[in-house]
């Protein structure tokens, strides 16, 4: 017996006419909490000697790195012939479409060129890797909330139906990558950033994060229905998410193995 749930609306509020979508409030959650977050890990780290001011001026490469990296993977991996025909769409966020594979390229962009030096880079992306799962737990909420992303067909006891909009119970997938991505991933970084000395080996904790989220978006996306422009990759069911993250989690392998190698000083 499948979950049958009433649609909700993606316009959470609106403020003088103008709509507020939940995913809007998704991304400034993240943001927000990310940013109280990141100035408490700095404060713990004896390494980084950054100021208010540097703070902020990392908080805000990070968030160009997540929206224009989110918004260019999209374009690029996931729907690039819709977006060659019609150029404009590209600028229009609120019709939706961001990768976080994307995002995750923009946010070390945004790093390096903030950082100017590698091993203070890789410092950097430690905590953030701490961070980032916060923000893919909002995002996959904001995800269910807007009924995009849903998962295949399912006759499962956890399997969701949207009264008047689903034509078939599916699998809950965005609540599924929020659980893992999200809460599960954010409680093994958080404990390893804690309680470990994984900390004096700058690019450690970043490599296992990659490693991690591809492990579980693998996972994740066997629930998942492959999106529609693209179907599956192979007859045998790759989807592209499973493709991206395949490849993260062999970069992810081959920074952590960096990290720890005896040759790398911290």
């Amino acid at each position: 017996m499948a979950i049958v749930i009433n649609p909700i609306s993606p316009v959470a509020f609106s403020v003088l006419g103008l709509p507020v979508r939940w995913y809007a409030l998704a991304y400034i959650a993240a943001f927000v909490v990310g940013y109280f977050m990141l100035k408490s890990f700095l404060k713990r780290d004896d390494e980084l000697k950054l100021n208010k001011k540097d703070l902020d001026d990392l908080f805000t490469a990070i968030i160009l790195g997540v929206i224009l990296g989110g918004r260019l993977g999209y374009v690029l991996f996931y729907n690039p012939a819709f977006f060659i025909a019609r150029p404009w769409e590209i600028v229009m966020l609120w019709h939706g479409g961001m990768s976080f594979h994307g995002g995750l390229l923009g946010v070390i962009i945004a790093t390096f060129c903030f950082a100017k030096q590698w091993i203070r880079g890789l410092r950097i992306l430690d905590m953030l890797a701490v961070i980032a799962p916060i923000g893919l737990f909002f995002g996959r909420v904001a995800n269910f909330i807007n009924m995009e992303l849903m998962g295949r067909p399912s006759d499962s006891g956890l399997a969701v139906f949207f009264r008047g909009v689903s034509d078939v119970p599916r699998h809950a997938s965005p609540i599924y990558e929020g659980l893992t991505e999200g809460v599960l991933l954010f409680l093994i970084m958080f404990y390893l950033y804690r309680k470990t000395n994984l900390r004096a080996r700058p690019g450690a904790l970043a490599g296992i994060m990659a490693m991690g989220y591809a492990v579980f978006r693998i996972f994740c996306e066997g629930f998942r229905t492959p999106d529609a422009q693209i179907g599956f990759l192979t007859t045998w069911g790759l989807t592209m998410g499973q493709l991206l993250s395949g490849a993260l989690f062999i970069i992810g392998a081959s920074l952590f193995s960096y990290a720890m190698s005896k040759h790398h000083r911290g």
